[in-house]
C-alpha cells in the first residue's frame, strides 16, 4: 500500500495529473454505475429504483451528464483553475462524460436506440474515451512528439506523416486503429500500409480495377476481421448488455422499411411515372366506356325516345361520366397513384361486382 501511494505521488500529484485523473475516475465510476443501472431496470428486479418519470416523462440519464459537465466546466473557470477546486470539477466533468457518452447514440439517432444495434456506438464512444483520457494521463502526446524548440522541423515532419497515416487508415475503414493512431504513432502507419476492408472507400476507389487485391482483401475480412468483430461484439455484450433483437413486425422495424422504401421511390423518374400514370388512367377511361355501352338496367344505349344523341343516356349520365374521369385526371397529376373514383351520392355498387366490369348482353326479343 504504502509504494502504491508513494507512487500515485511521484508520477500523479508531481506531475500535476491529478485533475485528469479524477476526470478519469469519474468517468469510469459513472459509466459502470449507470450500466448497472439500467441493466437492473431491464431485469425488473423490485429492489433496484426505475427510471426517473416526474408526471410520467421518462427523463434520460444524459440530461444529468450535462448538469455534471456544466458545473465541472464552468466552475474551473469561475475559480480560476485553483486548488482544490480544479480536481473537484476535474471529478465532476469526468462524471458528466460517462453519463453523456453512455448515450451517445440517442445524440447521434435523435431517438431511443438504447438497447438497439445503434445503441452499440454509446459503448464505441465510451471505450474510445476512456483510452484517450488513460493514454494522455500515462505520459503519451497526441500525434506522438513534444514540442521542444531544438527539433521544430522533426516535430512537423512527424505530426505530418502520422496525421497523414491516420487518414489514410481511417479511409481503409480501420476505425480503431486510425483513432489510437493519434496517440500512439506506430499504430496508424501499420494500418496505412495493411490492406483495406472491403466495404471501406478506399476499397472502392482502388480495388475495383484490381480484381487479385479485392479477393485478398474479401479472404482477410472472412478469416481475421470477422472474428475480431465477434470478439468485440461478445466483450461488448459483457458489458453493456446485448440489444434487443427486433422482430419484423416491431413498429420500428415497419419504420426503417418505409423509410427505405421512400428513399427507393425518390430516385425513380418523375415525368416517367406521370406519363404512366395517364396512359393507365387512358386505358381505364376506354374500357370504362366499352363496358358502360350497356345501361344498368339491361337495356342497351342508344335504343329508345329517351336516349340522348350518339345512342348515349341522358345528360345526368354525361355528366356523371365526366365528373369521374374528371377526378382521375386530376388523382394523375397530383403525381400520387391512380385510384378510383368515388360514385355519385345515393348509388352504391353492386354488392359483389364492379361498376366498370358489367357483361354484354343480348336484348332478348319476343
Amino acid at each position: 500500500m504504502t509504494t502504491l501511494l508513494d507512487g500515485y505521488r511521484e508520477h500523479i500529484v508531481a506531475t500535476h495529473k491529478q485533475p485528469l485523473f479524477l476526470l478519469l475516475v469519474g468517468f469510469i465510476t459513472s459509466f459502470v454505475f449507470i450500466r448497472f443501472s439500467v441493466r437492473m431496470i431491464r431485469a425488473q428486479v423490485r429492489w433496484w429504483p426505475g427510471n426517473v418519470t416526474p408526471g410520467g416523462l421518462h427523463i434520460h440519464h444524459m440530461v444529468f451528464g450535462l448538469g455534471f459537465l456544466l458545473a465541472g466546466g464552468i466552475g474551473v473557470f469561475a475559480t480560476y483553475g485553483g486548488h482544490p477546486w480544479i480536481d473537484v470539477f476535474g471529478l465532476l466533468f469526468g462524471i458528466g462524460c460517462g453519463l453523456v457518452l453512455d448515450e451517445f447514440a440517442l445524440i447521434l439517432h435523435l431517438d431511443d436506440v438504447y438497447w438497439g444495434e445503434q445503441g452499440r456506438k454509446s459503448v464505441d464512444a465510451v471505450i474510445f474515451g476512456i483510452l484517450f483520457t488513460g493514454l494522455l494521463l500515462v505520459g503519451y502526446v497526441p500525434l506522438g512528439a513534444e514540442p521542444t524548440g531544438e527539433t521544430r522541423w522533426g516535430l512537423v515532419t512527424v505530426i505530418s506523416a502520422n496525421a497523414l497515416a491516420m487518414v489514410v487508415t481511417l479511409l481503409k475503414g480501420k476505425v480503431w486503429t486510425g483513432l489510437l493512431g493519434i496517440m500512439v504513432p506506430g499504430l496508424s502507419w501499420v494500418g496505412a500500409v495493411r490492406l483495406a476492408r472491403p466495404s471501406s472507400p478506399w476499397a472502392r476507389w482502388r480495388y475495383a480495377a484490381s480484381p487479385r487485391l479485392r479477393a485478398r482483401a474479401l479472404r482477410r475480412e472472412r478469416l481475421l476481421h470477422r472474428r475480431a468483430d465477434r470478439a468485440r461484439t461478445w466483450l461488448f455484450d459483457l458489458i453493456a448488455g446485448a440489444p434487443d433483437k427486433v422482430p419484423a413486425h416491431h413498429p420500428a422495424a415497419h419504420r426503417v422499411a418505409e423509410q427505405m422504401a421512400a428513399r427507393a421511390t425518390a430516385h425513380l423518374d418523375a415525368h416517367a411515372a406521370r406519363a404512366l400514370a395517364r396512359r393507365s388512367a387512358r386505358l381505364a377511361d376506354r374500357r370504362s366506356a366499352a363496358g358502360g355501352a350497356e345501361h344498368p338496367t339491361g337495356s342497351r344505349r342508344g335504343v329508345g325516345a329517351a336516349d340522348g344523341p350518339g345512342g348515349y343516356d341522358g345528360p345526368a349520365d354525361r355528366a356523371g361520366r365526366h365528373g369521374r374521369s374528371q377526378q382521375r385526371r386530376r388523382v394523375v397529376r397530383a403525381g400520387r397513384s391512380r385510384a378510383y373514383a368515388v360514385g355519385p351520392a345515393g348509388q352504391a355498387p353492386r354488392p359483389g361486382r364492379h361498376r366498370w366490369l358489367r357483361t354484354r348482353t343480348r336484348r332478348m326479343s319476343r
